[in-house]
Protein backbone atom coordinates (compact mmCIF):
# COMPACT_ATOMS: atom_id res chain seq x y z
CA UNK A 1 0.00 0.00 0.00
CA UNK A 2 2.88 2.31 0.68
CA UNK A 3 4.48 1.62 -2.60
CA UNK A 4 1.09 1.94 -4.28
CA UNK A 5 0.58 5.14 -2.69
CA UNK A 6 3.99 6.34 -3.63
CA UNK A 7 3.45 5.97 -7.33
CA UNK A 8 -0.29 6.49 -7.48
CA UNK A 9 -0.14 10.54 -5.60
CA UNK A 10 -3.60 10.73 -7.02
CA UNK A 11 -5.00 8.00 -5.32
CA UNK A 12 -5.81 8.16 -1.53
CA UNK A 13 -4.55 5.15 0.20
CA UNK A 14 -5.84 4.48 3.60
CA UNK A 15 -4.49 1.59 6.15
CA UNK A 16 -7.20 0.08 8.51
CA UNK A 17 -5.59 -2.23 11.47
CA UNK A 18 -7.53 -2.50 15.09
CA UNK A 19 -4.81 -2.51 16.57
CA UNK A 20 -4.27 0.87 17.75
CA UNK A 21 -0.38 0.52 19.10
CA UNK A 22 0.37 -0.84 15.77
CA UNK A 23 -1.03 2.41 13.76
CA UNK A 24 0.55 4.38 16.24
CA UNK A 25 3.81 3.06 14.89
CA UNK A 26 2.89 3.06 11.56
CA UNK A 27 2.22 6.79 12.56
CA UNK A 28 5.04 7.74 14.28
CA UNK A 29 7.42 10.76 13.60
CA UNK A 30 10.34 8.59 14.08
CA UNK A 31 10.43 6.71 10.70
CA UNK A 32 12.94 4.16 12.75
CA UNK A 33 10.02 2.88 14.89
CA UNK A 34 7.59 1.14 12.20
CA UNK A 35 6.97 -1.99 13.71
CA UNK A 36 8.09 -3.65 10.35
CA UNK A 37 11.60 -3.53 9.28
CA UNK A 38 12.47 -3.55 5.67
CA UNK A 39 15.07 -1.87 3.71
CA UNK A 40 13.60 1.06 1.89
CA UNK A 41 10.06 1.17 3.53
CA UNK A 42 10.68 3.95 5.64
CA UNK A 43 11.71 6.02 2.95
CA UNK A 44 8.66 5.18 1.11
CA UNK A 45 6.23 5.47 3.93
CA UNK A 46 8.27 9.13 4.53
CA UNK A 47 7.41 10.34 1.08
CA UNK A 48 3.89 9.29 0.71
CA UNK A 49 2.68 9.70 4.85
CA UNK A 50 -0.02 13.02 5.38
CA UNK A 51 -0.23 13.00 1.99
CA UNK A 52 -1.92 10.10 0.32
CA UNK A 53 -1.12 7.53 3.07
CA UNK A 54 -3.26 7.54 5.88
CA UNK A 55 -3.17 4.66 8.89
CA UNK A 56 -6.52 4.78 11.13
CA UNK A 57 -7.96 2.61 13.29
CA UNK A 58 -11.34 3.65 11.75
CA UNK A 59 -11.68 1.19 9.90
CA UNK A 60 -16.17 1.10 9.21
CA UNK A 61 -15.03 4.99 7.82
CA UNK A 62 -12.23 4.23 5.49
CA UNK A 63 -14.91 1.00 4.15
CA UNK A 64 -17.56 3.46 3.57
CA UNK A 65 -15.21 5.78 1.47
CA UNK A 66 -13.54 3.08 -0.31
CA UNK A 67 -13.62 2.49 -4.07
CA UNK A 68 -11.42 -1.02 -3.71
CA UNK A 69 -10.49 -2.50 -0.41
CA UNK A 70 -7.47 -4.85 -0.33
CA UNK A 71 -7.88 -7.91 2.08
CA UNK A 72 -4.75 -8.48 3.82
CA UNK A 73 -5.35 -9.91 6.52
CA UNK A 74 -3.54 -13.08 8.44
CA UNK A 75 -4.29 -16.73 7.42
CA UNK A 76 -2.31 -19.03 9.15
CA UNK A 77 -2.66 -22.67 9.33
CA UNK A 78 -5.70 -23.95 11.64
CA UNK A 79 -4.13 -25.60 14.83
CA UNK A 80 -7.97 -27.47 15.80
CA UNK A 81 -10.55 -29.12 14.40
CA UNK A 82 -10.95 -30.06 10.45
CA UNK A 83 -8.01 -29.73 8.51
CA UNK A 84 -5.97 -29.31 11.50
CA UNK A 85 -1.82 -28.38 10.86
CA UNK A 86 -2.87 -27.92 6.82
CA UNK A 87 -5.67 -26.12 5.83
CA UNK A 88 -5.77 -22.26 6.39
CA UNK A 89 -7.47 -20.73 8.83
CA UNK A 90 -9.89 -18.42 7.09
CA UNK A 91 -12.46 -16.82 10.38
CA UNK A 92 -10.63 -13.37 9.82
CA UNK A 93 -10.44 -13.39 6.04
CA UNK A 94 -14.15 -14.10 6.97
CA UNK A 95 -14.91 -11.48 9.65
CA UNK A 96 -13.32 -9.05 7.02
CA UNK A 97 -15.55 -9.61 4.61
CA UNK A 98 -18.27 -9.16 6.41
CA UNK A 99 -17.33 -5.99 7.94
CA UNK A 100 -17.19 -4.96 4.56
CA UNK A 101 -20.03 -6.31 3.45
CA UNK A 102 -21.55 -3.94 6.42
CA UNK A 103 -20.05 -1.21 6.08
CA UNK A 104 -19.12 -0.57 2.08
CA UNK A 105 -21.53 2.22 0.17
CA UNK A 106 -22.21 2.23 -3.60
CA UNK A 107 -19.92 -0.06 -6.27
CA UNK A 108 -17.02 -1.46 -3.97
CA UNK A 109 -14.03 -3.76 -5.86
CA UNK A 110 -13.08 -6.53 -2.81
CA UNK A 111 -9.42 -7.39 -3.63
CA UNK A 112 -8.25 -10.54 -2.38
CA UNK A 113 -4.14 -9.98 -1.44
CA UNK A 114 -4.14 -12.80 1.43
CA UNK A 115 -2.17 -15.83 0.32
CA UNK A 116 -5.55 -17.80 0.08
CA UNK A 117 -6.88 -21.22 -0.70
CA UNK A 118 -8.22 -22.06 -4.19
CA UNK A 119 -12.13 -20.95 -3.92
CA UNK A 120 -12.13 -19.21 -1.21
CA UNK A 121 -13.43 -15.91 -3.34
CA UNK A 122 -16.57 -18.00 -3.36
CA UNK A 123 -16.90 -17.26 -0.18
CA UNK A 124 -15.90 -13.52 -0.36
CA UNK A 125 -18.39 -13.39 -3.17
CA UNK A 126 -21.18 -15.28 -1.25
CA UNK A 127 -21.05 -13.13 2.04
CA UNK A 128 -21.02 -10.14 -0.09
CA UNK A 129 -24.00 -10.80 -2.35
CA UNK A 130 -25.57 -11.45 0.88
CA UNK A 131 -25.39 -7.73 1.92
CA UNK A 132 -26.11 -6.85 -1.70
CA UNK A 133 -29.64 -8.77 -1.93
CA UNK A 134 -30.25 -7.57 1.47
CA UNK A 135 -30.16 -3.66 0.44
CA UNK A 136 -32.18 -4.21 -2.42
CA UNK A 137 -28.52 -3.36 -4.89
CA UNK A 138 -27.77 -0.05 -3.42
CA UNK A 139 -24.67 -1.62 -2.76
CA UNK A 140 -22.58 -3.78 -5.08
CA UNK A 141 -19.54 -5.68 -4.96
CA UNK A 142 -16.82 -7.10 -7.68
CA UNK A 143 -14.31 -9.65 -6.00
CA UNK A 144 -10.65 -9.44 -7.46
CA UNK A 145 -7.60 -11.72 -6.74
CA UNK A 146 -4.40 -10.03 -6.27
CA UNK A 147 -1.84 -12.32 -5.24
CA UNK A 148 1.31 -10.60 -4.10
CA UNK A 149 5.03 -12.17 -4.98
CA UNK A 150 7.66 -10.28 -3.21
CA UNK A 151 10.17 -11.38 -0.77
CA UNK A 152 10.86 -10.02 2.43
CA UNK A 153 14.31 -8.33 2.81
CA UNK A 154 13.71 -7.27 -0.74
CA UNK A 155 10.49 -6.51 -1.29
CA UNK A 156 10.39 -2.61 -2.01
CA UNK A 157 12.25 -3.46 -5.18
CA UNK A 158 9.83 -6.46 -5.86
CA UNK A 159 6.77 -3.74 -5.67
CA UNK A 160 8.65 -1.10 -7.89
CA UNK A 161 9.83 -3.63 -10.40
CA UNK A 162 7.77 -6.86 -10.03
CA UNK A 163 8.26 -10.10 -12.70
CA UNK A 164 4.75 -9.73 -12.83
CA UNK A 165 1.54 -8.12 -11.68
CA UNK A 166 -1.32 -11.26 -11.43
CA UNK A 167 -5.11 -10.16 -11.38
CA UNK A 168 -8.09 -12.84 -11.28
CA UNK A 169 -11.69 -12.07 -11.69
CA UNK A 170 -14.97 -12.04 -13.84
CA UNK A 171 -15.60 -8.47 -13.73
CA UNK A 172 -13.73 -7.04 -16.70
CA UNK A 173 -14.05 -3.53 -15.70
CA UNK A 174 -12.72 -4.03 -12.71
CA UNK A 175 -10.37 -6.02 -13.24
CA UNK A 176 -9.27 -2.87 -15.58
CA UNK A 177 -9.20 -0.59 -12.41
CA UNK A 178 -7.01 -2.50 -10.45
CA UNK A 179 -4.82 -2.68 -13.86
CA UNK A 180 -5.16 1.16 -14.07
CA UNK A 181 -3.64 1.64 -10.50
CA UNK A 182 -0.53 -0.71 -11.19
CA UNK A 183 0.05 0.72 -14.55
CA UNK A 184 0.88 4.12 -13.06
CA UNK A 185 4.28 2.00 -12.93
CA UNK A 186 4.21 -1.51 -13.75
CA UNK A 187 4.76 -2.32 -17.89
CA UNK A 188 1.28 -3.37 -19.37
CA UNK A 189 3.01 -7.20 -20.60
CA UNK A 190 3.78 -7.57 -17.00
CA UNK A 191 0.29 -7.06 -16.17
CA UNK A 192 -1.68 -10.46 -15.99
CA UNK A 193 -5.10 -12.01 -16.08
CA UNK A 194 -6.60 -14.75 -15.21
CA UNK A 195 -9.52 -15.97 -13.91
CA UNK A 196 -10.53 -16.19 -10.18
CA UNK A 197 -9.18 -19.75 -9.30
CA UNK A 198 -5.90 -19.30 -11.35
CA UNK A 199 -4.83 -16.53 -9.55
CA UNK A 200 -5.39 -18.00 -6.39
CA UNK A 201 -3.94 -21.03 -7.56
CA UNK A 202 -1.17 -19.52 -9.09
CA UNK A 203 0.15 -18.31 -5.68
CA UNK A 204 0.26 -20.95 -3.89
CA UNK A 205 2.18 -22.78 -6.82
CA UNK A 206 5.02 -20.41 -7.37
CA UNK A 207 5.99 -20.59 -3.13
CA UNK A 208 5.36 -24.30 -3.23
CA UNK A 209 8.07 -24.32 -6.39
CA UNK A 210 10.36 -22.52 -4.80
CA UNK A 211 10.19 -24.10 -1.24
CA UNK A 212 10.83 -27.46 -3.20
CA UNK A 213 14.05 -25.96 -4.62
CA UNK A 214 15.27 -25.07 -1.22
CA UNK A 215 14.55 -28.31 0.30
CA UNK A 216 16.36 -30.08 -2.81
CA UNK A 217 19.49 -27.98 -2.98
CA UNK A 218 19.56 -28.81 0.94
CA UNK A 219 19.11 -32.68 0.41
CA UNK A 220 21.74 -32.79 -1.99
CA UNK A 221 23.96 -30.56 0.16
CA UNK A 222 23.24 -33.92 2.88
CA UNK A 223 25.15 -36.16 -0.29
CA UNK A 224 27.56 -33.59 -0.89
CA UNK A 225 28.72 -34.08 3.58
CA UNK A 226 28.52 -37.63 2.95
CA UNK A 227 31.05 -37.82 -0.51
CA UNK A 228 33.47 -34.84 -0.26
CA UNK A 229 32.02 -33.14 -3.17
CA UNK A 230 31.15 -29.59 -2.36
CA UNK A 231 27.56 -28.34 -2.59
CA UNK A 232 28.36 -24.46 -4.38
CA UNK A 233 30.29 -25.82 -6.79
CA UNK A 234 27.25 -28.48 -7.76
CA UNK A 235 24.17 -25.68 -8.15
CA UNK A 236 27.03 -23.39 -9.82
CA UNK A 237 27.24 -26.20 -12.33
CA UNK A 238 23.70 -27.16 -12.29
CA UNK A 239 22.17 -23.40 -11.86
CA UNK A 240 24.07 -22.53 -15.38
CA UNK A 241 21.66 -24.49 -17.36
CA UNK A 242 19.00 -22.23 -18.54
CA UNK A 243 16.18 -24.90 -17.68
CA UNK A 244 17.33 -24.59 -14.27
CA UNK A 245 18.76 -21.18 -13.64
CA UNK A 246 20.61 -19.93 -9.93
CA UNK A 247 17.90 -19.12 -8.05
CA UNK A 248 17.22 -20.57 -5.07
CA UNK A 249 20.07 -23.48 -4.94
CA UNK A 250 21.50 -21.65 -1.82
CA UNK A 251 21.64 -24.28 0.69
CA UNK A 252 20.98 -23.44 4.14
CA UNK A 253 19.11 -24.31 7.29
CA UNK A 254 15.72 -24.55 5.50
CA UNK A 255 13.32 -22.23 4.31
CA UNK A 256 11.26 -20.34 6.85
CA UNK A 257 8.79 -16.87 6.46
CA UNK A 258 5.21 -16.62 6.96
CA UNK A 259 4.04 -18.35 3.59
CA UNK A 260 6.24 -21.29 2.32
CA UNK A 261 5.12 -23.64 4.97
CA UNK A 262 1.85 -22.37 5.09
CA UNK A 263 1.42 -22.57 1.80
CA UNK A 264 2.95 -26.19 0.87
CA UNK A 265 0.19 -27.42 3.48
CA UNK A 266 -2.80 -25.48 2.37
CA UNK A 267 -1.57 -27.40 -1.52
CA UNK A 268 -1.23 -30.59 0.41
CA UNK A 269 -4.87 -30.24 2.24
CA UNK A 270 -6.06 -29.04 -1.19
CA UNK A 271 -4.75 -32.12 -3.11
CA UNK A 272 -6.31 -34.71 -0.44
CA UNK A 273 -9.80 -33.09 -0.23
CA UNK A 274 -9.77 -33.59 -4.01
CA UNK A 275 -8.68 -37.44 -3.74
CA UNK A 276 -5.21 -36.72 -4.79
CA UNK A 277 -3.30 -38.94 -2.30
CA UNK A 278 -0.32 -38.81 -4.62
CA UNK A 279 0.04 -35.25 -5.36
CA UNK A 280 -0.62 -34.65 -1.54
CA UNK A 281 2.40 -37.13 -0.55
CA UNK A 282 4.34 -35.37 -2.81
CA UNK A 283 4.21 -31.73 -1.57
CA UNK A 284 4.25 -32.92 1.64
CA UNK A 285 7.86 -34.47 1.24
CA UNK A 286 8.84 -31.13 0.38
CA UNK A 287 8.04 -29.77 4.10
CA UNK A 288 9.07 -33.40 5.53
CA UNK A 289 12.99 -32.41 3.86
CA UNK A 290 13.08 -29.24 5.39
CA UNK A 291 12.36 -30.14 8.79
CA UNK A 292 14.71 -32.72 8.66
CA UNK A 293 17.46 -30.49 7.49
CA UNK A 294 17.21 -28.74 10.61
CA UNK A 295 16.75 -31.32 12.86
CA UNK A 296 20.02 -32.86 11.17
CA UNK A 297 21.82 -29.60 12.04
CA UNK A 298 20.92 -29.99 15.44
CA UNK A 299 22.02 -33.24 15.79
CA UNK A 300 24.92 -32.56 14.02
CA UNK A 301 26.04 -29.97 16.42
CA UNK A 302 25.91 -32.11 19.46
CA UNK A 303 27.65 -35.00 17.59
CA UNK A 304 30.33 -32.69 16.78
CA UNK A 305 30.61 -31.23 20.77
CA UNK A 306 31.37 -35.10 21.80
CA UNK A 307 27.55 -35.76 21.65
CA UNK A 308 26.62 -34.10 23.87
CA UNK A 309 25.64 -30.25 24.79
CA UNK A 310 24.29 -30.12 28.39
CA UNK A 311 25.79 -27.59 30.00
CA UNK A 312 28.23 -25.69 27.15
CA UNK A 313 27.41 -22.72 26.05
CA UNK A 314 26.78 -22.29 22.10
CA UNK A 315 26.58 -18.75 20.04
CA UNK A 316 23.63 -18.92 17.53
CA UNK A 317 23.80 -15.53 15.51
CA UNK A 318 20.80 -14.82 13.70
CA UNK A 319 17.50 -15.96 14.44
CA UNK A 320 15.03 -14.02 11.74
CA UNK A 321 13.95 -16.56 8.74
CA UNK A 322 16.05 -14.66 6.55
CA UNK A 323 18.75 -11.37 6.60
CA UNK A 324 16.86 -7.65 6.26
CA UNK A 325 14.20 -8.72 7.83
CA UNK A 326 13.05 -9.05 11.82
CA UNK A 327 10.15 -11.31 10.67
CA UNK A 328 10.88 -14.74 12.86
CA UNK A 329 7.77 -17.10 11.43
CA UNK A 330 8.66 -20.62 10.74
CA UNK A 331 12.61 -19.00 11.32
CA UNK A 332 15.26 -22.07 10.96
CA UNK A 333 16.01 -21.09 13.91
CA UNK A 334 13.58 -21.65 16.43
CA UNK A 335 13.52 -25.44 15.80
CA UNK A 336 16.96 -26.11 15.71
CA UNK A 337 17.32 -23.74 19.06
CA UNK A 338 14.32 -25.52 20.35
CA UNK A 339 16.29 -29.22 19.92
CA UNK A 340 19.61 -27.81 21.36
CA UNK A 341 17.51 -26.34 24.68
CA UNK A 342 15.92 -30.25 24.81
CA UNK A 343 19.36 -31.59 24.44
CA UNK A 344 20.25 -29.22 27.43
CA UNK A 345 22.26 -26.38 25.73
CA UNK A 346 23.03 -22.94 27.41
CA UNK A 347 22.24 -20.82 24.15
CA UNK A 348 23.48 -17.02 23.52
CA UNK A 349 21.29 -16.18 20.83
CA UNK A 350 21.96 -12.38 18.64
CA UNK A 351 19.93 -11.03 15.83
CA UNK A 352 20.74 -7.20 14.80
CA UNK A 353 16.76 -6.94 14.51
CA UNK A 354 14.78 -9.48 16.36
CA UNK A 355 14.36 -8.31 20.12
CA UNK A 356 14.32 -10.81 22.74
CA UNK A 357 10.87 -10.55 23.28
CA UNK A 358 10.34 -11.65 20.10
CA UNK A 359 12.93 -14.63 20.75
CA UNK A 360 10.71 -15.27 24.14
CA UNK A 361 7.69 -15.81 22.36
CA UNK A 362 9.39 -17.50 19.52
CA UNK A 363 11.10 -20.54 21.93
CA UNK A 364 8.25 -20.49 24.43
CA UNK A 365 10.55 -19.74 27.29
CA UNK A 366 11.74 -17.13 29.26
CA UNK A 367 15.61 -15.89 28.79
CA UNK A 368 17.97 -15.94 31.59
CA UNK A 369 20.50 -13.24 31.75
CA UNK A 370 23.70 -12.36 30.70
CA UNK A 371 25.35 -12.27 33.92
CA UNK A 372 23.15 -15.95 34.67
CA UNK A 373 24.06 -17.41 31.71
CA UNK A 374 27.85 -16.53 32.24
CA UNK A 375 27.51 -18.45 35.92
CA UNK A 376 27.11 -21.33 33.89
CA UNK A 377 24.55 -24.33 34.59
CA UNK A 378 24.94 -27.67 36.18
CA UNK A 379 25.84 -31.15 33.99
CA UNK A 380 22.28 -32.66 32.96
CA UNK A 381 20.38 -29.17 34.03
CA UNK A 382 17.95 -27.60 32.00
CA UNK A 383 18.74 -26.01 28.83
CA UNK A 384 18.39 -22.10 28.72
CA UNK A 385 19.30 -19.12 26.07
CA UNK A 386 19.88 -15.62 26.76
CA UNK A 387 20.23 -12.73 24.50
CA UNK A 388 23.31 -10.92 23.62
CA UNK A 389 24.44 -7.82 22.14
CA UNK A 390 27.04 -9.01 19.82
CA UNK A 391 28.67 -12.03 18.23
CA UNK A 392 31.77 -11.27 20.89
CA UNK A 393 29.93 -11.15 23.59
CA UNK A 394 27.63 -14.38 22.24
CA UNK A 395 31.13 -16.10 21.61
CA UNK A 396 32.27 -15.60 25.42
CA UNK A 397 32.90 -18.85 27.13
CA UNK A 398 31.50 -20.52 24.18
CA UNK A 399 31.94 -24.04 22.66
CA UNK A 400 30.34 -23.31 19.13
CA UNK A 401 29.68 -20.58 17.11
CA UNK A 402 26.06 -21.35 15.21
CA UNK A 403 25.49 -19.13 12.05
CA UNK A 404 21.74 -19.54 11.34
CA UNK A 405 20.96 -16.31 9.41
CA UNK A 406 22.54 -14.69 6.61
CA UNK A 407 23.55 -11.10 7.86
CA UNK A 408 26.03 -9.67 5.64
CA UNK A 409 28.27 -8.67 9.37
CA UNK A 410 28.88 -12.39 9.62
CA UNK A 411 30.36 -12.27 6.31
CA UNK A 412 33.65 -10.19 8.20
CA UNK A 413 33.69 -11.43 11.47
CA UNK A 414 37.01 -11.04 13.71
CA UNK A 415 37.45 -14.65 13.98
CA UNK A 416 40.99 -14.17 15.76
CA UNK A 417 39.30 -12.13 18.78
CA UNK A 418 36.00 -14.65 18.26
CA UNK A 419 38.32 -17.82 18.69
CA UNK A 420 40.62 -15.83 21.71
CA UNK A 421 37.52 -15.86 24.29
CA UNK A 422 36.18 -19.69 23.55
CA UNK A 423 36.44 -22.36 25.14
CA UNK A 424 38.84 -25.43 23.47
CA UNK A 425 38.42 -26.77 21.16
CA UNK A 426 35.74 -24.47 19.35
CA UNK A 427 33.57 -24.97 16.70
CA UNK A 428 32.27 -22.77 13.93
CA UNK A 429 29.31 -24.34 12.69
CA UNK A 430 27.91 -22.25 9.41
CA UNK A 431 24.91 -23.70 8.33
CA UNK A 432 24.59 -20.63 6.03
CA UNK A 433 28.03 -20.78 4.58
CA UNK A 434 28.56 -16.97 4.62
CA UNK A 435 31.54 -17.20 6.84
CA UNK A 436 35.55 -16.95 5.75
CA UNK A 437 36.37 -20.93 6.13
CA UNK A 438 39.94 -20.07 5.62
CA UNK A 439 39.98 -17.08 8.27
CA UNK A 440 37.88 -19.16 10.40
CA UNK A 441 40.11 -22.28 10.45
CA UNK A 442 43.33 -19.90 10.61
CA UNK A 443 42.20 -18.92 14.10
CA UNK A 444 42.02 -22.71 15.33
CA UNK A 445 38.02 -23.25 15.13
CA UNK A 446 37.17 -26.31 13.93
CA UNK A 447 34.85 -25.60 10.67
CA UNK A 448 31.62 -27.04 9.56
CA UNK A 449 30.00 -25.38 6.26
CA UNK A 450 26.48 -26.82 5.19
CA UNK A 451 26.97 -28.69 1.53
CA UNK A 452 30.62 -29.12 2.20
CA UNK A 453 32.09 -32.61 2.35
Amino acid sequence: MAVIADRCPDIKVTVVDLNEERISAWNHHDLSCLPVYEPGLDAVVGRARSRNLHFTTEVNQAIAEADMIFLSVNTPTKTRGVGAGQASDLRWIEASARQVAAAANGHTIVVEKSTLPVRTAEAVKAILAAAQGDTGGSKTFSVLSNPEFLAEGTAIADLESPDRVLIGGEDAAAIEALAAVYGHWVPAERILRTNLWSSELSKLTANAFLAQRISSINAIASLCEATGADVREVARAIGTDSRIGPKFLQAGPGYGGSCFQKDILNLVYLCRHYGLEEAASYWESVVTLNTWQQQRIARLVVNSLFGTVSGKRIAVLGFAFKADTNDTREAPAIRICRDLIEEGAQLAIVDPKVEAGQMARDLEKAPVTPDQARMGIPLGGEGTWTHEASPLEAARGADAVLILTEWKDYRQLDWQALHAVMRRPAWLFDARAVADPVAARASGLNVWRVGEG
